[in-house]
């Protein structure tokens, strides 16, 4: 997929920013949607921006129908008079990205057009109107922030997308959480990171707060955040819920600092400090677990890989009294156990026949 147009509603602080940055890409057809007397200006004025004249070309909305992209930047106000225009404009394959305040205009123009068409973006330009036209500070503006609001997250579009706006001079992220970041309630300097951007996190020297998942230090994105702040003396690495025994969560808490702390398959020198708030840890209880199983009927088998070793085990005997099942696994120290009714048996063998 290639995007060849693009259609632009709104040439204001916004608009201006779009049009400055995708009139720097090569073989695009560019052009603002526009009727009546503002379309006479834009044809005899172009676009004052910076100080500097752009004239991208100017369409009616069904001359702009089947563009690749469509960007609405018009003001919040004005677009339930622009639906019509939109609807012209916008073809079978045509993206549809608004760059409005607010977090209902997508559901807005969905109104008119296929939601599907709808791919969801924000805009942070700081840009203002002068006697020069619109201006804004290229080197400081943080661009166009855009993503799919659901799998697959690295789409044929978003793809399309991100070529056009490297082959311009616009500025850009892609998110895996763009419903997230649109909502105007989040701290400014909040950020998400998706897997494609913690590479550039880890590289980054400024002064910043991680918040992640952890499975204990051991699974998901902590994984990769871990290693590196570990060996960093300015870093502080705090877990907020319970680290069972043998877990990187765990063994940090035991290691002194200065020593090394096996990590996969490498030893990695603690630096950083690590503390630990065990209140927010919020697994369920005993009776609310073994409720789940008793659901079930005949049981082949059921595995326990929660708690210390004498607490599975205890669990483990709970649940071959309390729940349809013969055979109960416990996981854990290199090999199985197997409970059944004659008591606890160790399983050397990996499989449970």
């Amino acid at each position: 997929m290639q995007i060849k147009k693009v259609a632009v509603l709104g040439a204001g602080a916004v608009g201006s920013y779009v049009i400055w940055g995708l009139s720097q890409a090569e073989n695009l057809s560019l052009g603002v949607i526009a009727e009546g007397e503002r379309a006479g200006r834009l044809k005899e004025n172009g676009c004052l921006i910076n100080g500097q004249v752009y004239r991208p070309e100017v369409w009616t909305p069904k001359e702009a129908h089947g563009a690749d992209l469509l960007i609405v930047s018009l003001k919040y106000g004005a677009l339930p008079g622009a639906l019509d225009s939109i609807a012209q404009a916008v073809g079978e394959h045509t993206i549809v990205m608004s760059l409005m305040n607010g977090v209902d205009s997508e559901e807005i123009i969905a109104q008119k057009v296929n939601p599907d068409n709808i791919l969801h973006a924000l805009i942070k330009v700081a840009s203002h109107k002068e006697e020069n036209g619109y201006c804004f500070n290229p080197e400081t503006t943080i661009g166009i922030i855009f993503g799919e609001i659901k799998p697959p997250f690295e789409s044929e579009r978003v793809q399309a997308v991100c070529t056009l706006f490297e082959n311009a001079q616009i500025h850009f992220r892609v998110t895996d959480y763009i419903k997230e970041e649109m909502w105007n309630f989040l701290p400014e300097n909040l950020t998400f990171v998706d897997r494609t951007s913690r590479a550039e996190i880890l590289e980054s020297e400024e002064a910043k707060i991680i918040l992640t998942s952890s499975g204990m230090g051991s699974y998901g994105p902590a994984q990769e955040y871990i290693p590196e702040y570990l060996t960093r003396g300015n870093a502080l690495i705090h877990f907020t819920g319970y680290t069972t025994e043998g877990t990187l969560g765990a063994r940090l808490k035991e290691a002194e600092v200065g020593t090394p702390v096996q990590i996969g398959g490498t030893l990695v020198k603690k630096r950083a400090q690590v503390e630990y708030t065990t209140e927010y840890s919020a697994h369920a209880k005993a009776d609310e677990m073994i409720d789940f199983p008793k659901k079930f009927k005949h049981l082949e088998l059921v595995l326990v890989n929660h708690g210390e070793a004498d607490t599975k085990q205890i669990f483990a005997e709970r649940i071959i009294n309390e729940v349809d099942t013969d055979r109960v696994g416990i996981l854990g120290c290199g090999y199985f156990f197997r409970v059944n009714h004659d008591g606890l048996v160790k399983s050397m063998s990996t499989k449970f026949e």
